[in-house]
């Protein structure tokens, strides 16, 4: 039995039944990925060798379901695996744009370079994907409450009161009619229009996960007004700055735009990018491959046709990915400054309209009294 072997079945013992479920079922955050990437680099560019610094930060970690998973790579690497190779026996922890840049770090005898470049494109990942992720729950949110509270002012406060005005069988405003109405008609229909609301939901969410439902909802998602362009810049931001740190890596320029591909959620671009991939191998360039998409800003193909000119086209890329990450920032803060305004005003409105609609019959009552 190897060294390895050895190991890892001493860590398995250790382990109680619970503290393994507990460690499977457990997801590994982006954020908690890119602390300890940031802290292996450090650890080895101050000199500590691999496996040390591996052993080091698995200690760090205590029950962490990382920390299982750090010290089974340290042991490979001890047994003489690389640590790409180690790597990539967790597919569902590091990406295989994780293992290929690690992969070529060692190749290249500049591990550490790499992984500090790794952390911080996965930092960077984070923030716009929270930045984003707030831009659009915020209102989300706000349209949640707003709806509740119009449902429940209609379902059991206004029947109570609208009660009143229909046992003293007088002719009634039309918003108090409308009103009524609607009450009405929620209190009838309330739990069938839960019901219907429930099942559209299941039927969108079950149709989004066939590959043409993905592919459609990927493609609508660019045209939504305010929040498409908001996708978009946010997607180029992605995949520019992962296939610029690819290619500073010294990674091939087909093997990159492979790997950058992962990092894409959008399968509507995921598609676009296959084209450029088609095009760049039958000889094309990058710059023109992108510009026949007809899908990215004619700006990016402008930066990678000078990069290109200059022989920096990762220093474009980068350029790229810099300036969208920004652009993404100000997109987010503009939308939430937006819609919450708009939001209330809608919300304020509404609850006026009932308001008046119960006030109305109240006025008239005083004018003939």
């Amino acid at each position: 039995m190897s060294v390895a072997e050895s190991n890892l079945l001493t860590d398995k013992k250790v382990l109680t039944p619970q503290v393994a479920q507990r460690r499977t079922l457990k997801r590994i955050r982006t954020r908690d990925l890119c602390r300890v990437t940031r802290q292996l680099a450090t650890l080895l560019r101050a000199g500590m060798p691999l496996v040390p610094a591996l052993s080091a930060l698995a200690e760090q970690l205590n029950e962490d379901r990382l920390a299982q998973i750090l010290e089974e790579v340290r042991s490979s690497v001890n047994a003489g695996s690389t640590l790409a190779d180690a790597l990539s026996r967790y597919p569902d922890v590091f990406s295989p744009l994780f293992v290929n840049m690690v992969a070529a770090g060692e190749s290249s005898g500049t591990l550490e370079q790499v992984l500090l470049r790794l952390a911080e494109m996965l930092q960077k990942r984070v923030h716009l994907a929270g930045k984003v992720k707030s831009a659009i729950a915020y209102p989300v949110m706000m349209m949640v409450v707003a709806i509740a509270v119009v449902v429940f002012l209609l379902s059991f406060v206004v029947p109570s009161i609208t009660q009143i005005f229909i046992e003293m069988n007088r002719a009634l405003p039309w918003p108090t009619r409308l009103l009524i109405s609607t009450s009405a008609f929620l209190q009838t229909y309330f739990f069938l229009i839960a019901i219907l609301v429930c099942a559209v939901l299941f039927a969108i969410t079950a149709w989004m996960k066939t590959k043409e439902g993905r592919f459609l909802a990927d493609r609508l998602k660019l045209k939504v007004p305010l929040f498409g362009t908001l996708f978009l810049k946010l997607e180029i931001a992605r995949l520019a700055r992962t296939l610029g740190i690819l290619l500073a890596s010294g990674i091939p320029i087909l093997g990159a735009l492979a790997v950058a591909k992962g990092v894409i959620q959008n399968s509507f671009i995921a598609d676009a990018l296959d084209k450029v991939m088609d095009l760049v191998s039958k000889g094309d360039d990058l710059a023109s491959s992108v510009r026949k998409t007809g899908l990215f800003p004619p700006i990016v193909f402008h930066i990678l046709a000078t990069g290109q000119i200059s022989g920096s086209v990762e220093d474009g890329l980068l350029d790229i990915a810099d300036m969208y990450d920004g652009e993404v920032e100000l997109t987010a803060k503009t939308l939430t400054s937006l819609l919450e305004p708009a939001i209330l005003v809608i919300t304020g409105a509404i609850i006026g309209f009932i308001v008046l609609a119960v006030l109305l019959p109240i006025f008239e009552i005083d004018q003939v009294l």
